[in-house]
C-alpha cells in the first residue's frame, strides 16, 4: 500500500521576534493583551529562546528572541558565525515568519519541489535539516524542518517543520487551560502577507505550488487560501492566507521598511469578547469575532 500525500497547507505557528534577552518581557506584553503564555525553551545550539501561546485550533505563537546579541560572541568565532548564518538575524523586531506543519516520514522539500517544477513556479525548499529544543522542564524536542531556499524572501513563503518527537511535546495542549484566554482568543483568523506589486502574479504561483491548491479567490491585487489547523475539533472556522500588495500608505512604509512578509495576524475571539486593532511596537494584532 503507498504512503498517502502528506497535506503541505496546515498552519503549525507563528514567529514573532523580539530584541535579544527579552522573553520574559514579550511574554508580559502578551498577556498584557490578554494571552495565556507559557514557557518555551532555549533552542539546540542554545543561540534561541522562546515563549508560546496555543491556540484552541492547535496553532501557536512562538515568541522568540536571540539569548544575546551577535557582539556577545567573538568575530569570527564557531558561535558568532552560526548567529549570523541564522535566518532570522537581521530580521527586524515583530512578526517575522510563520511555518506549516511538516511530516517526519516523507521529504517535503522533494514534495513541493517536483510540485513547482511542474507547474513551472519559482519557489524551492532546501532539503530537510534536524532542529530541537529543550524544555524549561528538561525534555528534548526534535523535529525536521524544510525552508525556502536563500532566493526566495524568507517570511514571505513558510517553512516547514515536521515532528520527530511527539507534536504534544512541542505544542503542550495538557492542561488545557493551556489554551484559554482571557481575551477569548480561540484560533487565527488571517494571516496577512505583504509583497511588492510586481512580486504578486509569481508569489500566487509559488504559494499554490507550497499549498497543493489553487486561492479560493483572486483580485488584482491579493488572493486568498483556507488553511487546515492541527486540531479540527476546534470551535470557528479554517485560517485565511491572505498575499497581498499594500493598500494604503502606512501598508507601502511598512513594505519598505521591513521588506516582504507578514503584515497583521488576525484571532478569532468568542462571542462577547472585544474586537478591533491593535497595533504594538513589534506587529499588528485584529481581533475578530469566528
Amino acid at each position: 500500500m503507498s504512503t498517502p500525500t502528506p497535506s503541505t497547507k496546515t498552519l503549525d505557528h507563528i514567529v514573532h521576534l523580539t530584541p535579544p534577552g527579552t522573553v520574559d518581557e514579550v511574554s508580559q506584553q502578551f498577556r498584557d493583551l490578554g494571552f495565556n503564555v507559557i514557557p518555551g525553551g532555549t533552542h539546540a545550539g542554545g543561540l534561541t529562546e522562546n515563549a508560546l501561546v496555543v491556540l484552541q485550533d492547535g496553532v501557536y505563537l512562538e515568541l522568540i528572541c536571540f539569548t544575546h546579541p551577535a557582539s556577545h560572541y567573538p568575530p569570527g568565532s564557531l558561535p558568532r558565525r552560526k548567529r549570523d548564518s541564522n535566518p532570522w538575524a537581521w530580521k527586524e523586531p515583530g512578526w517575522i515568519d510563520y511555518a506549516f506543519l511538516g511530516s517526519s516520514s516523507t521529504s517535503i522539500s522533494k514534495l513541493i519541489n517536483a510540485r513547482a517544477k511542474k507547474e513551472k513556479s519559482m519557489i524551492r525548499y532546501d532539503s530537510e535539516v534536524e532542529g530541537g529544543r529543550e524544555r524549561s522542564d528538561g525534555k528534548v524536542l526534535k523535529w525536521w524542518i524544510a525552508a525556502p531556499t536563500r532566493e526566495h524572501v524568507r517570511g514571505a513563503a513558510p517553512f516547514f517543520c515536521g515532528d520527530i518527537t511527539p507534536r504534544g511535546w512541542r505544542v503542550p495542549f495538557d492542561p488545557p487551560s493551556n489554551a484559554q484566554h482571557p481575551s477569548g482568543v480561540l484560533g487565527i483568523a488571517h494571516v496577512r502577507i505583504l509583497v511588492e506589486d510586481q512580486a504578486l502574479s509569481d508569489m500566487i504561483a509559488n504559494m499554490t505550488s507550497v499549498v497543493g491548491k489553487s486561492p479560493v479567490s483572486t483580485t488584482a491585487r491579493k488572493a486568498t487560501w483556507v488553511l487546515d489547523t492541527p486540531r479540527t475539533d476546534a470551535a470557528g472556522g479554517k485560517p485565511r492566507l491572505i498575499i497581498s500588495v499594500p493598500e494604503a500608505e502606512d501598508e507601502q512604509q511598512v513594505l519598505i521598511e521591513r521588506g516582504e512578509g507578514i503584515y497583521e495576524v488576525a484571532f478569532l475571539v468568542s462571542a462577547g469578547k472585544k474586537t478591533g486593532q491593535t497595533r504594538t511596537p513589534y506587529g499588528k494584532i485584529v481581533w475578530l469575532h469566528g
